[in-house]
């Protein structure tokens, strides 16, 4: 898997006028160290919003930024970093970097921590500065254990270098960084699941209101944001508002660049720091380069498992938030997936179904019981044991699943790529539906739910 910003044949090289979060990797992977991140700029934004900016200017710079959340959800940063307390008083915040990166299809989060650790930290070290708090976490997936090593190596650097622990650059601001490794959950990926999994609790998402940024860790104002979100604060505080939005295509309401990426049957597999608003057919034929040699592109997703399915003729949409709400999803990371013409859809999403039931924190009803239920539908058609009503039963599971009917996201998350598949592939699925003179009648027939 090439984890590098380059374009077709090396055509697009990186600078730091276009590609802000990826100019500084390195051509052999290796991971970019203090002297060399210092020596290609690094730290100078830190000293920037130490130095002549007020807390509150660091605060609206990134709101006027357009920046908004790079996890999935989209929520504008700035707008979020606002709801924090205003109140001098409270003298105890947090910062909490979400980089439990366990969206199948998604490894954006990976490449920056393993080879630019110390953009991360310059990136929080800014926003604690704005937000007032003097203590951060980085929530770690458990399994990236080179990302771990890297990140504790850059923060020793860093407090080493007097730029994190007490009296940062002179200013009088105290801050201290510790990374956390979770335990593998894919709920944690929920800000307050992950703030629960923090205090040493169960992952369970927390009723909301009260909001993280009035009690959140330790019943203190907290701040949660992703790692690539966390890693463009630097450029936009070091070059500027205007720079920053002029870098989205036209027509874009995303501001920024993005690292997009397409895995699958493709013959150039990666992830690529593109401009908000490129097509998704630049994505999968300029950069992933097309299918491989024998394959068909029967459908794609456009930003991890969680999101919709999309046909080919469906490339032509914009990847921004709102490009691909117009073609009937959302845009999630970032990171597409290829579907060939050899895969059987019923599998590939009972596969899917099994992955998000498995990973429910088991809090709500729905989510609990109704994703079981579709695996058990599923692999009933994937096997030609479907009963007549089994589809009508999965999609009734789609809508009592979707937004606003479970606690948390990640049951509609978990049934959107299921609803689009039978919309798409319906024949796919009723080829799976036994004859009527076999059919089991439904009173007969077991469905133990949660087994």
């Amino acid at each position: 898997m090439t984890l590098t910003s380059f374009g077709p044949a090396n055509r697009i090289k990186r600078s730091a006028e276009t590609h802000p979060l990826t100019w500084r990797l390195r051509d052999d992977g290796e991971a970019v160290w203090l002297d060399e991140y210092q020596a290609k700029n690094g730290y100078a934004a830190a000293r920037k919003a130490f130095a002549d900016m007020a807390q509150d200017d660091i605060v609206q710079t990134v709101k006027d930024s357009g920046l908004k959340g790079r996890g999935g959800a989209g929520f504008p940063t700035g707008v979020k970093w606002g709801l924090m307390p205003k109140d001098e008083s409270i003298n105890i915040r947090y910062l909490l970097c979400n980089a439990d990166e366990m969206e199948p299809n998604t490894w954006k989060d990976r490449m920056l921590m393993e080879q630019l650790p110390h953009l991360l930290i310059e990136g929080m070290l800014i926003s604690a500065r704005a937000l007032k708090t003097y203590r951060g976490y980085i929530f770690l997936r458990g399994e990236y254990t080179t990302a771990a090593k890297h990140l504790n190596r850059a923060v020793e650097e860093a407090k080493a270098a007097g730029l994190l622990g007490k009296n940062i650059l002179g200013s009088g601001f105290d801050f201290e960084l510790f990374v956390h490794t979770g335990a593998g959950r894919y709920i944690c990926g929920e800000e307050t699941a992950l703030i629960n999994s923090l205090e040493g609790r169960r992952a369970n998402p927390r009723s909301k209101p009260p909001f993280p940024a009035a009690v959140g860790v330790w019943g203190k104002p907290t701040c949660v944001n992703n790692v690539e979100t966390l890693c463009n604060v630097p450029a936009i505080i070091a070059d500027g508002v205007d720079w920053y939005k002029s870098l989205a295509r036209e027509g874009s309401e995303d501001m920024g660049t993005k690292l997009m990426g397409f895995s699958g049957k493709v013959k150039n597999p990666g992830l690529w720091e593109l401009p908000f608003g490129v097509t998704g057919r630049e994505l999968f034929e300029d950069y992933a380069g097309g299918m491989r040699d024998g394959y068909k592109l029967k459908c794609w997703q456009p930003g991890g498992a969680g999101t919709g399915f999309l046909l080919p003729e469906h490339l032509d949409a914009q990847m921004y938030a709102g490009g691909i709400a117009k073609v009937g999803t959302r845009m999630g990371t970032g990171l597409a997936m290829a579907v060939d013409d050899s895969v059987n859809m019923v599998s590939l999403l009972r596969n899917m179904e099994q992955f998000f039931a498995r990973e429910s924190c088991g809090f709500c009803t729905p989510c609990r019981d109704g994703l079981p239920w579709s695996v058990k539908l599923l692999m009933a058609i994937e096997n030609g044991e479907g009963q007549p009503g089994d589809i009508e039963t999965l999609l009734g599971l789609v809508g009592f699943l979707g937004p606003g009917k479970t606690f948390c996201a990640h049951a509609p998350g978990a049934v959107e790529p299921l609803g689009s598949a039978i919309k798409y592939f319906r024949p796919e699925f009723e080829a799976g539906i036994a004859p009527v003179s076999a059919a089991v009648p439904p009173l007969a027939r077991p469905i133990v739910v949660g087994a």
